[in-house]
């Protein structure tokens, strides 16, 4: 069986989607050869190939040079893939090829965009329309879909009308190289907290800044706790989307306020230096109203931080009761009681510092990959 994989989210620096493609073939690399499996790989690039691809004789490299990825979606990459005459196209970055009458996979981390398209951070006009009507399009087209979670799955059904057995439930997990920890921990933690500027202990934020994620509440309810602990610092890291950057600003404000730099705020930081502000941090957060899976959490547990978290969307699923849930995420006042109780309760930290790493357990790349690749060759 030859399968066709769109592989441009390899290129450059890689996010949640190269993530998610660049674990899962390292998985099947090991399938392949432990089961034996007739199957061959054509990973199909845009414009460059990236050198730390998993080597494997059954894994084929094109390069198709084009810039554009609308050109290389909709017409460079179903011409190879039918030049090639792959029997099935997996494409893992929410969408596929327009019009593709080949057999095609695609996999649907979320669709907050359809769902809750004010709360999406379009980077154009273009995007805002092509995005919407070619997820759906595709959708509808393809012949098996991969959801990372159960309520996305019920949200593709519930919007895009498609039927629920072609839907296929592939739980993500933690990404292994994030738990290689340095030998000399603290002294690597201890480096990377005077990077930051971050004095004694801290909570901790990651991820894009976006309105659905609640940051000008969490920052108006840390104040308080501030201003009751001074030993205490909140790290917020990721660009601000909102609206005129209010996230920045109230960071901003507070600071001035206090006289000290109460609340940290960087833009991004290096998965080296990610994993030991997880192992470090007094309390990881994440109030959001909507996720598709939200890995943040599950990969503070994995490191053994406690988590306050929202019952909302997936994130009861993926967290379970392993993190301390907010109901109201707009409500300072909330926010502030689980961050009080969590800091002046040992043993509610211990516990959930005990039901994270069970929870994580939970998750697993290989059966991922074992799921996905399975549901591919029942397409042949």
């Amino acid at each position: 069986m030859l399968i066709g994989i769109d592989a441009h989210n390899l290129e450059s620096k890689k996010t949640g989607v190269g993530r998610y493609v660049f674990n899962l073939l390292k998985e099947w690399q090991s399938t392949v050869n432990s089961q034996q499996l007739t199957v061959k790989f054509i990973l199909y690039f845009k414009d460059e190939i990236p050198t730390d691809i998993p080597q494997l004789e059954s894994f084929e490299r094109k390069l198709l040079n084009v810039s554009s990825t609308v050109k290389f979606m909709n017409w460079d990459l179903p011409r190879a893939a039918r030049k090639d005459k792959v029997d099935v196209l997996f494409c893992p970055d929410y969408r596929g090829p327009i019009g593709y009458r080949g057999k095609m996979a695609i996999t649907l981390h979320d669709i907050s965009y359809e769902a809750r398209p004010g709360d999406f951070n379009w980077p154009s006009w273009a995007d805002k329309i092509f995005l919407k009507w070619a997820s759906k399009k595709t959708a509808q087209q393809a012949s098996v879909i991969f959801a990372p979670t159960e309520f996305v799955k019920n949200e593709v059904i519930k919007y895009y009308r498609v039927p629920a057995q072609k839907i296929v439930v592939t739980p993500e997990a933690v990404d292994p190289a994030l738990l290689e920890l340095p030998p000399d921990l603290e002294q690597a933690i201890a480096t990377v907290k005077a990077k930051y500027g971050l004095k004694d202990k801290f909570g901790f934020y990651v991820g894009s800044i976006f309105s659905r994620r609640h940051l000008p509440e969490l920052v108006a309810a840390f104040s308080r706790l501030a201003k009751e602990s001074l030993n205490y610092q909140l790290l917020l890291a990721g660009r601000d989307y909102t609206t005129r950057q209010s996230v920045n600003r109230a960071a901003e404000r507070l600071n001035q306020e206090l006289g000290r730099e109460a609340v940290v705020r960087v833009d991004f930081i290096e998965d080296s230096e990610l994993k030991l502000l997880y192992s470090a941090c007094a309390f990881f957060i994440w109030l959001s109203d909507y996720e598709g899976f939200g890995l943040p959490p599950l990969e503070a547990m994995s490191l053994g931080a406690p988590v306050i978290t929202t019952e909302d969307s997936s994130l009861r699923e993926v967290a379970g009761q392993a993190a301390l849930l907010v109901k109201n995420n707009a409500d300072p006042e909330e926010i502030y009681r689980a961050m009080r109780w969590l800091i002046d309760d040992s043993v509610l930290r211990q516990e959930l510092t005990a039901k994270g790493r069970d929870q994580v357990a939970r998750f697993s790349w290989k059966e991922c990959a074992e799921e996905t690749l399975r549901a591919i060759i029942n397409l042949k």
